[in-house]
């Protein structure tokens, strides 16, 4: 199978993993700096993962293997801080169309 071409992800982005939460709040692993994404910093109303209807403010696209669970914390390459509201792993076993996944954001 094939993955998204890397010259297509002209953006860098920093991924905090969410961990769960604490008696402290949440928690986020360390962070994974200079991912290289592709980021459309464009309004949508996507679904969250308990199923309401949310605004996101950028969508992202990024190699297979990022770990990158729902409410982690991404720094996008202008320097904002945003929180992962769902992640798509998408994969076409057999078909030559690359393998990527998408992160939509707060």
């Amino acid at each position: 199978m094939t993955k998204v071409p890397r010259w297509l992800l002209r953006h860098r982005i920093t991924v905090e993993p969410y961990l769960g939460d604490s008696a402290y709040g949440k928690q986020y692993g360390p962070p994974v700096e200079d991912v290289p994404a592709l980021v459309a910093e464009t309004i949508r109303t996507v679904r969250d993962r308990t199923g309401r209807e949310v605004t996101s403010t950028a969508q992202i696209i990024a190699e297979t293997g990022l770990d990158c669970p729902a409410e982690s914390r991404i720094t996008l390459p202008e320097g904002r801080t945003t929180t992962a509201i769902s992640v798509a792993h998408h994969t076409a076993p057999g078909l030559p169309v690359p393998q990527s996944v998408e992160v939509m954001c707060e």
